[in-house]
């Protein structure tokens, strides 16, 4: 698993049957900041992921990939290597909150 940034989503009008109705997302991952370990900060990669949850643009989302991506109930047929599995609503690294979805801190 890992932390990502909802950063815009794909609209994909001719697909295979089975991915009709999936909401797809671009999603950034992130990591912690490595000198100061007080933030998250982005990876620089994207990916696109299934959304199972209804995550928005600029959310945090946790996201697990490859085979695991399939283990859900509503993945476990979808030909997808990514899926939203968890919307965050802080994050704690050493006794210290490096983000907060009320507070908006990153």
């Amino acid at each position: 698993m890992f932390i990502a940034l909802v950063t815009g989503s794909v609209v994909a009008t001719q697909k295979i049957d089975s991915m009709t109705g999936h909401k797809l997302l671009v999603v950034e991952p992130y990591r912690l900041e490595e000198k100061s370990r007080d933030r998250l900060v982005s990876t620089g990669r994207t990916f696109i992921a299934v959304d199972t949850l209804g995550a928005g643009e600029g959310q945090f989302v946790l996201v697990t990939q490859g085979s695991s991506a399939r283990l859900t109930p509503e993945t476990q047929s979808l030909p997808i290597d990514a899926v939203v599995i968890g919307l965050i609503d802080s994050v704690q690294i050493e006794g210290k909150n490096i983000f907060s979805q009320t507070s908006g801190e990153r």
